[in-house]
């Protein structure tokens, strides 16, 4: 890790794939709980659910913040429309190996749901467990229209000002090498679901069945594809956030998953 100039006291900043990142770690003994944001996240649009999940299993945790989103680097150009596959193979380990992190358990969110996936068909040995919460494995024409109305949220009401709190002034490039990138028209065979079958680590999947950018087939292609053990969570009434959407269901099936898988006794509800 380098020097800490600017940051909290539990934060840092770390190289990775070229790029320095901000972390924030939550201490605690045994493996670490990892969270990777949504397309359009942060750390600090995680608000309190890594403190939360860390202190109902017991275990540390860390957050960080990829190439272009919050305190980390600004992005440089457009990313690369496999950008999702290269955080899976490059970005994702340096930080892990920045941090002295060899066997995580991912809790990803949306994006960091697939980066999840997609790191534990590349390295099926090195996850203790797998958490993805509205994950994406192939495009829906519904999440095409997602896509859409976000983007006309975002210019014409207070949704751009909102992810600006996060991103500063970046927000415009930020959003736009999100959006843009899913709706190229390259994009819209994109799939890794072949993939899963090297999937070995436990996993759980969640999802809100309204769920603004997938339906709950994005939940049943995980489950199935898989080749570990697995288990699906689809909350109704709930849409693409179901961590704060549904906080007392969600994160309390996440930590029990988690204790279960590390065989960790029952600790204080999140």
């Amino acid at each position: 890790m380098e020097g800490r100039r600017g940051l909290r006291a539990d934060e840092a900043w770390v190289q990775a794939a070229g790029h320095r990142l901000r972390v924030r770690r939550i201490p605690g003994a045994g493996p670490t709980l990892v969270f990777l944001h949504e397309g359009l996240g942060g750390i600090a649009q995680w608000r309190d659910v890594p403190a939360a999940l860390a202190h109902a299993t017991g275990q540390p945790a860390l957050v960080y913040e990829r190439y272009g989103y919050g305190a980390s680097d600004p992005r440089v150009g457009p990313p690369d429309p496999h950008y999702l596959e290269e955080e899976s193979l490059r970005a994702l380990p340096e930080v892990l190996a920045a941090c002295g992190i060899e066997r995580p358990f991912l809790v990803g969110h949306s994006d960091g749901g697939s980066i999840a996936l997609l790191y534990g068909a590349q390295w099926p040995d090195r996850p203790l467990g797998i958490v993805t919460e509205a994950a994406h494995v192939f495009m829906e024409a519904m999440g095409i229209e997602g896509l859409r109305r976000a983007r006309e949220a975002f210019e014409t009401t207070d949704f751009r000002d909102r992810l600006k709190r996060h991103h500063g002034d970046r927000v415009d490039a930020m959003f736009h090498n999100w959006n843009d990138v899913w709706l190229d028209p390259r994009h819209l065979d994109w799939t890794f679901a072949p993939r899963l079958s090297a999937i070995t680590a436990p996993v759980l999947a969640v999802q809100g069945l309204d769920d603004e950018y997938g339906t709950p087939a994005q939940v049943e292609t995980i489950v199935r594809g898989v080749k570990g053990p697995s288990r699906s969570l689809l909350v109704p009434g709930c849409g693409h956030v179901p961590h704060f959407q549904a906080r007392d269901l969600v994160l309390g099936e996440m930590a029990r998953f988690i204790r279960e898988t590390l065989a960790l006794p029952s600790t204080a509800a999140p």
